[in-house]
C-alpha cells in the first residue's frame, strides 16, 4: 500500500525535496503549490495548484485524500498557511514537519536596520535613502507607493496586477540566483542607496546583502513573523531522512 506524503511547497528547497522522494518506493509524493507565480518552477511528482479553502478546507483535503504524512515547505513569510498546516495535522493525527531555511543573520561590516514590517520600513525610508532597491515581491509593492518623492527599483518574478498601486521607479523581472557580480553591477548602474529585504534566507538571493556590504549600503530587514511550534529542520538531507524514518515506523 502506498504511503501518500503532502509537501506544501513554493520554495526551491520543496522542488529538491519532492525530486529526491519521488523514487522512494511506497511512497506517492504531492506537491502542492499556492498558484501565486505564473511560472513556478514545477516540481517532480503529482502536482496540485491553488489554495484549499482555509483550514476546514485543508483539514477535509487530507482526510479525503487519506494523507498520511504532512510536510509544510513553503515560504518563511507564509505564515498563514504554516499554522492551518500544524493545526489540520494536529486535527488529522498526522505526522508533520516544517522545513525552514535558516534566517540570514549580519556579520562584521553589515548595516542592517531590523525592522517588524514592510510598513515600518517604508516609514523610515525618508531622509535615509532617495533611491532604493526593493526585493519584497510584487504582493506588498503597495506599501511603498505613497513615498512618490523617493525611485524604486523593484524585482520580483512576475509583474503585479494593473491594480496594484505602485511607488515611483523601475520594474525589474528576474529569477534567482544571483551572482555577487551580478547584484553588484545592479547596484552601481541605478546608483541604488539602501536596500529593503525580507529575511527570507537561503543562497539564492543573498548576493545582494555581500554588495550591500561592501558598498557600505543600509540595508532595512523585515524580521520573520511567528511560526507555530512543530517538529522542523534546515535542509533538505533532515527532511528526506524524517521521511525515511516515517516509512520505516508504518
Amino acid at each position: 500500500m502506498m504511503t501518500r506524503l503532502l509537501i506544501l511547497g513554493g520554495t526551491q528547497e520543496a522542488a529538491q525535496l519532492v525530486t529526491q522522494l519521488a523514487p522512494l518506493p511506497g511512497l506517492e509524493v504531492i506537491a502542492s503549490l499556492a498558484g501565486r507565480l505564473r511560472q513556478p518552477a514545477t516540481p517532480a511528482g503529482t502536482l496540485r495548484v491553488g489554495g484549499f479553502g482555509g483550514i476546514e478546507g485543508l483539514r477535509t483535503y487530507l482526510r479525503e485524500q487519506q494523507i498520511a504524512l504532512l510536510i509544510d515547505a513553503t515560504h518563511p513569510f507564509a505564515s498563514q498557511i504554516s499554522f492551518y498546516a500544524a493545526s489540520a495535522a494536529h486535527a488529522c493525527g498526522l505526522p508533520h514537519l516544517m522545513l525552514v531555511r535558516p534566517a540570514w543573520v549580519p556579520v562584521a561590516g553589515d548595516r542592517w536596520l531590523a525592522v517588524d514590517s514592510l510598513a515600518a520600513a517604508a516609514a523610515q525610508l525618508p531622509g535615509l535613502a532617495q533611491r532604493v532597491f526593493l526585493t519584497i515581491g510584487r504582493q506588498e509593492v503597495a506599501t511603498f507607493a505613497p513615498l512618490t518623492e523617493l525611485w524604486f527599483l523593484m524585482r520580483m518574478i512576475d509583474p503585479p496586477t494593473p491594480t496594484i498601486p505602485m511607488p515611483p521607479g523601475l520594474l525589474l523581472l528576474e529569477r534567482g540566483p544571483f551572482t555577487l557580480a551580478h547584484e553588484r553591477q545592479l547596484l552601481h548602474t541605478h546608483a541604488i542607496e539602501a536596500i529593503v529585504s525580507k529575511n527570507s534566507g537561503g543562497p539564492a538571493t543573498d548576493a545582494k546583502l555581500h554588495a550591500a556590504r561592501e558598498l557600505g549600503l543600509p540595508v532595512l530587514m523585515v524580521q520573520r513573523p511567528a511560526l507555530p511550534e512543530s517538529v522542523h529542520v534546515t535542509d533538505v538531507a533532515q527532511a528526506y531522512q524524517w521521511v525515511v524514518t516515517q516509512l520505516a515506523r508504518a
